[in-house]
């Protein structure tokens, strides 16, 4: 068996900008020890020692993506950022583990463990969670936060600044000088819509407007 399950490296924890920002190859994340160890860019064969790694895998880009505040995953440029390319190693994540790994962050615990921590984004503006063919598999959300975290944080900012019965635009909820401190500024407006639809389906936003002149109001 590989060193990757004889040497356990240290546990990786669990943890905004345009989908478009893309982190240098100077990297200022801290990577873990385990991000080290050449065993790591490969998927190991034994089924239990391969989950072990996939979840581990998938903690660390969530980890990646919240340091960066991005939301969007591109496999074509994933590929070559410090996150699955450690040049000093010469060791880089092949096109065909990184599908296996965002298959397995996009399942529900209860099929895979993968907490549902990815989607799918096809073309046409499809969703999906691990379905589809790999040559359709090109882009995915990363979700560090789900929508309906997301929801929660948004509902909590509206109760602490006593924004219920406001009306704000999406400009403001992303850019605005009232939230340039909060973790959701910047965020890609597809998120936004999707963690207000959390709301609006709970009885606790309306979302009003066409594209470009966006508002909600909180209730």
């Amino acid at each position: 068996m590989s060193s990757l399950s004889n040497r356990p490296p240290p546990s990786i924890a669990t943890t905004s900008t345009s989908a478009s920002k893309r982190p240098a190859q100077s990297d200022d994340f801290p990577f873990p020890r385990l991000h080290s160890f050449p065993a790591f860019y490969t998927l190991q064969p034994t089924l239990l020692t391969r989950t072990a790694q996939l979840a581990k895998w998938s903690s660390l880009i969530q980890r990646y993506h919240a340091h960066h505040h991005l939301y969007r995953l591109h496999l074509s440029t994933a590929l070559s950022t410090p996150l699955f390319h450690n040049v000093q190693m010469g060791k880089r994540v092949s096109r065909a583990s990184l599908l296996e790994l965002i298959d397995y962050m996009c399942k529900t615990e209860q099929d895979g463990r993968g907490g549902q921590r990815a989607e799918w984004i096809f073309s046409g503006g499809g969703r999906g969670r691990s379905s589809s063919s790999s040559e359709d598999k090109n882009e995915a959300w990363i979700w560090w936060k789900r929508p309906e975290e997301w929801a929660e944080v948004l509902a909590g900012w509206v109760d602490k600044t006593g924004q219920k019965g406001m009306v704000l635009t999406w400009y403001e909820l992303l850019n605005g000088e009232a939230v340039k401190e909060e973790p959701w500024a910047g965020m890609d407006e597809e998120v936004l819509g999707r963690c207000l639809a959390v709301l609006v389906k709970k009885g606790k936003a309306q979302v009003f407007g066409e594209e470009g002149e966006k508002g909600v109001k909180f209730f």
